[in-house]
């Protein structure tokens, strides 16, 4: 496999991007699943096996790591792979309200409970990253964590907050005050 790089249009267009698919400007932030936020931070031409695709540059940052992560996503398959823009803000009372639930049905089997936590967060679907940090923050008020489930809190937590915050257009800390609020169930309408 050869891969070459072309350089991107001056305007950080990409060269040609499939209808329907969607389009992210560089400067904004969207959402990677698993990775949490990105930044947008430009637009490259490749040319791989011969064939030349448009890929767009990310950059994960975040409390969680020390360096930035630099993704290249093939501008076809943002959608395949759960690129997305951060939920609306009306999204985000929904996601406050599953954070809110109190008795969810969870496998209390480990390994069964860690697999079914693993898949929803590979969904990147926002509610299913909700419904895990509410279970991990529940399950961990009755009892330590397994390290394991502990790290995927971890990750899974930021995630939601540092979208959220995207979402409402506050800071972290913040975001992370009001996801806090709502697991213990003072969340405000």
């Amino acid at each position: 496999m050869t891969i070459e790089s072309l350089p991107a249009p001056m305007d950080g267009r990409a060269v040609e991007v499939p209808s329907g698919e969607p389009r992210f400007e560089i400067g904004t932030s969207v959402v990677y699943p698993v990775h949490g936020v990105a930044d947008v931070v430009g637009r490259e031409c490749r040319t791989v096996d011969g064939t030349v695709e448009n890929y767009l540059v990310l950059e994960i940052t975040g409390e969680v790591r020390s360096e930035a992560l630099t993704l290249r996503v093939p501008e076809g398959r943002l959608e395949d792979i759960g690129v997305r823009h951060a939920v609306s803000v009306e999204d985000a009372v929904d996601v406050m309200a599953v954070l809110a639930v109190r008795d969810p049905r969870v496998a209390s089997n480990w390994s069964r409970r860690f697999k079914n936590h693993q898949e929803k967060l590979r969904s990147g679907d926002v509610y299913a990253c909700a419904e895990v940090v509410r279970n991990l923050s529940l399950r961990q008020r009755d009892k330590p964590l397994a390290p394991a489930e502990t790290a995927m809190y971890g990750s899974a937590r930021h995630g939601l907050v540092s979208e959220l915050a995207i979402s409402w257009g506050i800071g972290e800390d913040d975001a992370s005050d009001r996801v806090d609020d709502a697991l213990k169930g003072d969340a405000p309408e």
